[in-house]
Formats: structure tokens, C-alpha cells, sequence
């Protein structure tokens, strides 16, 4: 049984699944109990071995997202971002996994020559795809973190995490099901996977890869996941159709303008959900000829995919496809 979410498809064992869909009578008990729920405009499921704790786990996870949520969501009036967005010019104190989150955003913008950058949410919203008001001139360089804080150099500058602290819930997610003892899981939100250990029944989890064309419902891959988070970032889910050109939500921010075509997808490899989370928008951001040479040059695991007349070109770097099942 395929289960679909966004980008990635889960590919779980088939009694298990059909078991707790009770579309099944096998007599074997399932191998893996699966949670699952919406989160940040999106649905998110967490597969483990059935014998675990699923009231424990559950509680954890909806720590973990009511964390993440009350402090970055720029959809929250009363988020932590949300107010440092609203305040005046100056250093404004930010809870640590804010600040962690933040780091990391601008260790990608540094290193992307600025393809990803957090501080084009006003942007993102002139195109319809986002909350945040501000001023509409991206400059990430023009943030300034420390210990505690955020310093931002102008009023009306904001903070938009939405490209990479989705990633950080993953992670978070894992490191609860760490201390929990548990040391085979896989969880999913919106697409984003991050796996550990095997699937119960022996082999590694699996993921199938989804065609990025909108009128398309096959996959194009299959990824065998060992130890790493996958994200990925693209048109087919969030976008817009205006005239024969389809406009995706990530913007490219020295453009201020939408990803051009004809790039479709780009889909990350990383030993974090955060870091494949952040380099996935980025690189889509960056675009099909800057992008593949940022993935090069630093030696990112990345799927690049390109529609081509009726056909499908795809660019893979790093060691992406040594993950892939022939």
C-alpha cells in the first residue's frame, strides 16, 4: 500500500498498513503502529514498532509542535517570529530553538550567496503565498544573532523560517524517540522524511519519489532511507497556474520573483531533517543552473528535476543516487 504525502510517498510494509487500516484480517499481529494528524497546514504521520508506547510518543509529538508552532509560525498573531516581525529596529531577546533554527537559516544564506534567505516573507506574500507584512526588500545579511537575540538593522525587516524549521521538527521529533529507547522509526511531515534504523519486518524504510508534473501520478524513484532526512521543495503542491506559466511559492530572492521554470523539484539528502529542509529551498530558489552548481561545490546529495517537452529530465549530484533503487 502506497501512502501519499506531498512529494514523498511512504512505502510501508503492506500487512502492517492494511492491518491498522483494517482492511485486513491477516492473523499475524502488525509490525509497526502508525500516528498521524495535521500540523502546520499539512498532515504528518510517524511509523514505529508496535510494541512501543504509542501514548508517550503521541505526547511527545505534540510537544514538539506546539513548540515549533507557537514559536515560528508567522500564521500565529502571537508566534515569537510574528512579534519580532512586528517590532521596531534593534536586538529583540528570542527563545533558543528560535535562535537555534535561525543559525542554521543563515549559515544557508551565507553559504547559497543568499538563494535562501529568511527575510523574504513580505515577498513570498506579495505573490499570495504568505502572511508575513514587512519590508519587501530581502537582505538577510542585514540580521544579526547572538546568544540570546536577534538584532535586525531597519524596521519593517522580518524573519521567515517556513523554508527549514519544518526540517527542525523532524529532528526534534527523533531526538524524543531517541530518549524514548526507541531506535527504528520513521516519520513524515508533509513529505519531509526522516529515518532511523530499519522497517521491523528486516528491510530498510522505502520512499517513492512523485513526478513533479501536475497531470502525472506516477513516481519516478525509489529511495531506500539509511540513517538521513529527505525534504523536498518544488511547484506541483504550492503553486499557481497564471496563463501557460505555473508560478511556485519558494521566490528567488535577487530576482524577487517566483523560481523560474522549468525547474519542477528539487529534492535534498541530509543527516538532518533541518539542514535537507534548508538546501532544498535553497537550491530551489537558487534555480536549475545556480542550484546544481551549489550542490556540486558543496557536495549536497540533491535530485534536481526538469519537465522537458513530454519528458522528465533529472540531474542528480553528490551521492543521491546511490540511494536510489535501480
Amino acid at each position: 500500500m502506497t501512502i501519499t504525502r506531498r512529494n514523498f510517498t511512504t512505502l510501508c510494509g503492506t500487512a502492517a498498513v492494511c492491518a491498522l487500516s483494517g482492511a485486513s484480517r491477516a492473523a499475524s499481529p502488525p509490525s509497526i503502529a502508525v500516528l498521524n494528524d495535521q500540523a502546520f497546514g499539512t498532515t504528518w504521520q510517524v511509523l514505529v514498532p508496535a510494541t512501543a508506547d504509542l501514548f508517550a510518543i503521541r505526547s511527545d509529538i505534540d510537544a514538539v509542535l506546539t513548540l515549533v508552532d507557537n514559536q515560528m509560525s508567522p500564521w500565529r498573531h502571537d508566534s515569537d517570529i510574528s512579534r519580532f516581525n512586528r517590532a521596531a529596529a534593534g536586538r529583540h531577546t528570542l527563545p533558543p530553538e528560535t535562535l537555534k533554527v535561525t543559525r542554521a537559516a543563515l549559515d544557508i544564506a551565507r553559504q547559497s550567496d543568499g538563494a535562501f534567505d529568511p527575510t523574504v516573507g513580505p515577498l513570498v506574500a506579495r505573490w499570495g503565498f504568505g502572511p508575513i507584512k514587512g519590508d519587501s526588500k530581502p537582505d538577510w545579511s542585514a540580521l544579526t544573532l547572538s546568544q540570546t537575540a536577534l538584532e535586525k538593522a531597519r524596521t519593517g525587516l522580518t524573519l521567515d523560517l517556513c523554508g527549514i524549521a519544518k526540517g527542525r521538527a523532524l529532528d526534534l521529533i527523533a531526538d524524543r524517540l531517541r530518549s524514548a529507547g526507541l531506535t527504528t522509526f520513521l516519520i513524515d511531515i508533509g513529505g519531509e522524511l526522516l529515518a532511523a534504523g530499519r522497517h521491523p519486518d528486516g528491510r530498510r524504510w522505502r520512499s517513492g519519489i512523485e513526478d513533479p508534473r501536475q497531470y502525472v501520478t506516477e513516481l519516478v524513484g525509489v529511495l531506500e532511507l539509511q540513517e538521513f532526512a529527505v525534504a523536498t521543495s518544488g511547484t506541483r503542491w504550492n503553486s499557481v497556474q497564471v496563463g501557460n506559466r505555473r508560478l511556485s511559492h519558494i521566490i528567488t530572492p535577487s530576482a524577487r520573483h517566483p523560481v523560474p521554470e522549468p525547474l519542477a523539484q528539487v529534492s535534498v539528502i541530509a543527516p538532518s531533517a533541518m539542514m535537507a529542509d534548508g538546501w532544498a529551498t535553497a537550491l530551489m530558489a537558487a534555480g536549475e543552473e545556480k542550484g546544481v552548481e551549489l550542490a556540486r561545490s558543496h557536495g549536497i546529495a540533491a535530485l534536481f528535476l526538469i519537465p522537458a517537452g513530454g519528458a522528465l529530465r533529472r540531474i542528480a549530484t553528490g551521492e543521491f543516487d546511490d540511494h536510489v533503487l535501480s
